[in-house]
């Protein structure tokens, strides 16, 4: 079985993008897998790793087109916050960082509260704190 989780990321540009997620408060990963055309990052306690790739390179491994973020959503990524502040310090340093939110935080169903935001690539990624106190029984 599966030991770990890697997220493959194609990014136009790889120094930017790996700012941006290091503005947002992801680990880079120092090591194999950073180099010009590619950064490495650990995402939370079970250390999630993001692999961020130059598009060319992406598409040379992949062997399929790429995405157009612009006009669909290949996928949305979820994190899992432990307050409503966290939330709302995410999309703060989202904001700064040059990142879009499409989705404001909010409320939802009376116990999750939560935000959705594009990095720079226009990948979509959310974060999410659920309230366990007033989770329905």
């Amino acid at each position: 079985m599966a030991q770990d989780i890697w997220l493959n990321l194609p990014v136009k540009d790889v120094a930017k993008a790996a700012a941006f997620f290091t503005d947002i408060g992801f680990t880079p990963n120092p090591g194999p897998g950073n180099s010009a055309h590619s950064a490495c990052f650990t995402i939370g306690e079970k250390k999630i790793v993001l692999m961020l790739f130059a598009q060319e390179l992406f598409a040379s491994f992949t062997q399929h087109s790429l995405a157009d973020t612009t006009t669909g959503t290949e996928v949305l990524f979820s994190l899992g916050a432990d307050s409503r502040e966290q939330v709302d310090n995410l999309v703060n340093r989202v904001k700064a960082a040059g990142g879009s939110v499409f989705a404001e935080p909010r409320e939802s169903n009376g116990f999750m509260y939560g935000c959705g935001f594009c990095d720079l690539d226009g990948h979509r990624w959310n974060a999410l704190f659920m309230d366990s106190s007033k989770m329905p029984k």
